[in-house]
């Protein structure tokens, strides 16, 4: 049991504790290197952290974090709206932007179909997508999910529910590894991944 000299101290581990990929050990490290800081670049963390958390919001169309209704990756006219780039999470869209190598727009899922972890295709953001080619103005979507099994699966689900829209359906080139998450992938693989994507169909032949 760790005993520490203030309660406020405690308070402030436990909470930064709970950030992902931090144990109690670093978040007293945490604790106690801002302890050391200016009263004001405290604050100014503090409100940066506040003002994320109630001023950001989702963008009603692409599900891209956004501080306006629309982001501004969908509300650029210079895009290609005709294309949608299919995504597991915001750090994919910026992997992919990173890249510079696409133009269209995204439709950011929320995470993929994992029943091991109990995440069905009703917990993402699948109907939205369906929706969004059933207008008849999208000519192709890229399946740009990471190349493991939950990815697999969550590609042949959406697939088997635009199969009848006519919409082309494209994946990236295996240049991503096999069983690699998208966010790791470097930016030239990647890039090279997005230009050289095949269509779906023929990726089930090989």
């Amino acid at each position: 049991m760790e005993h520490y000299p203030s309660r406020l101290l405690e308070e402030a581990v436990n909470e930064l504790s709970r950030l992902p990929g931090i144990g109690r050990r670093g978040a007293l490290r945490l604790a106690l290197h801002l302890l050391k800081q200016e009263s004001a670049d405290v604050e100014r963390f503090g409100n940066s952290i506040i003002r994320l958390r109630t001023q950001i919001n989702y963008c009603s169309c692409c599900h891209n974090i956004s501080e306006t209704e629309i982001c501004n990756i969908c509300s650029n006219p210079r895009r290609d709206a005709s294309q949608i780039c299919v995504v597991q999470d915001i750090r994919d869209v910026m992997a992919v932007e990173n890249t510079s190598q696409y133009n269209g727009l995204y439709h950011v899922l929320g995470g993929i179909i994992s029943p091991m972890d109990g995440i069905g295709p009703g917990q993402i953001k699948i109907e939205s997508l369906v929706e969004k080619v059933n207008t008849g103005k999208i000519s192709e979507v890229i399946m740009a999910l990471s190349a493991t099994m939950e990815g697999d699966t969550t590609v042949f689900y959406i697939s088997k529910k635009l199969r009848d829209s006519g919409v082309k359906i494209s994946i990236l080139a295996r240049g991503v590894a096999i069983g690699g998450e998208l966010e790791y992938a470097d930016e030239v693989t990647l890039g090279r991944s997005i230009i050289n994507r095949v269509p779906y169909e023929n990726a089930l032949v090989k």
